[in-house]
């Protein structure tokens, strides 16, 4: 059976040969920055022991059906996905009909980061002014098209690729930002109209969150969700607090089994809708280190086993 396995923290997973897995057959695995900080032994909850499997999530069939696996422990605590069949006693969820391999594992991890911060842990208001930091990855672009999709007044995407900025443009923000700058607080809140984002989708903390809460209008939401940018930020108390501004963090380590397939089915059509893309790039397994390495670019990449 063919997998792929880290053998030393802080290299790419090599193609080995394994013993038979199981009943479950996997068919993509997507990769995230979660599997590269694993690997590379910079995870807070360590890793499995070496040499081990990476992949923390995959879309595997069993009994003929499709579905999405993750969790469990699956390439953080134990072998994960990527291998040709495993032992899973993950329930999973669904994947739709009409919705390739690829694209269902990308709708994963990332997919539903990018969803639950605006349809789950703070809902999007019709007259929300919604600010996504790092808007050029894949999360940030899926914050993007569903404040569109849930009927946010006015999107502002706001990242450092002027590319991937461009690309948030054309899948639904009314305005981009980059990143850095002194002017970076009035640029955001001109953006958002003048008045300030209502709602701050963020996957960066650090500098650019600071920006962002001093743009903030009065009584704004801020949903985080990654630290790209750093794990520190200095936010003055008189904006938090004489703005009466609110703060909710998310990730998809606190979800049960149900919220998972909840919300990775509420993405997941979306995707299978056309009305949310996730841009991929695909790999075979045999080219994992390429993938790795993409991944590692800023790429979502997908290793179809």
């Amino acid at each position: 059976m063919r997998a792929a396995q880290v053998v030393e923290l802080g290299a790419p997973p090599v193609q080995v040969e394994l013993r038979d897995g199981g009943s479950t057959r996997i068919l993509a695995v997507a990769l995230n920055p979660l599997d590269l900080a694993v690997a590379a032994g910079r995870f807070y909850g360590g890793h499995p022991p070496l040499p081990y499997v990476p992949g923390c999530e995959a879309v595997g069939i069993r009994t003929g059906e499709r579905v999405y696996l993750n969790g469990a422990g699956f390439g953080t605590g134990r072998d994960g996905f990527l291998l040709e069949r495993t032992e899973c006693p993950i329930a999973g969820a669904p994947v739709p009909d009409g919705l390739d391999d690829a694209q269902a594992a990308a709708c994963g991890i990332a997919g539903m980061a990018g969803w639950a911060a605006v349809a789950r842990r703070s809902p999007v208001r019709p007259e929300d002014r919604v600010l996504v930091l790092g808007a050029t990855g894949t999360v940030g672009s899926v914050a993007v098209q569903a404040a569109r999709v849930l009927g946010a007044k006015r999107v502002v995407a706001a990242g450092r690729d002027p590319a991937r900025l461009e690309r948030a443009l054309r899948l639904g923000a009314d305005a981009a930002v980059e990143l850095g700058g002194d002017d970076l607080r009035d640029r955001l809140r001109s953006a958002c109209g003048g008045e300030g984002p209502t709602l701050v989708v963020d996957m960066l903390w650090s500098e650019p969150l600071e920006a962002a809460v001093a743009a903030a209008a009065p009584g704004a939401r801020i949903v985080h969700v990654g630290q790209s940018a750093g794990p520190k930020a200095a936010l003055l108390s008189a904006d938090v607090r004489g703005k009466q501004l609110s703060f909710l963090g998310y990730t998809n380590f606190r979800l049960s089994e149900e919220e998972l397939a909840s919300i990775y089915g509420e993405i997941a059509g979306q995707v299978t809708a056309g009305r949310i893309t996730i841009d991929v790039k695909t790999f075979p397994l045999a080219e994992v280190a390429e993938a790795w390495a993409a991944q590692a670019s800023g790429e979502k990449a997908v290793v179809v086993v």
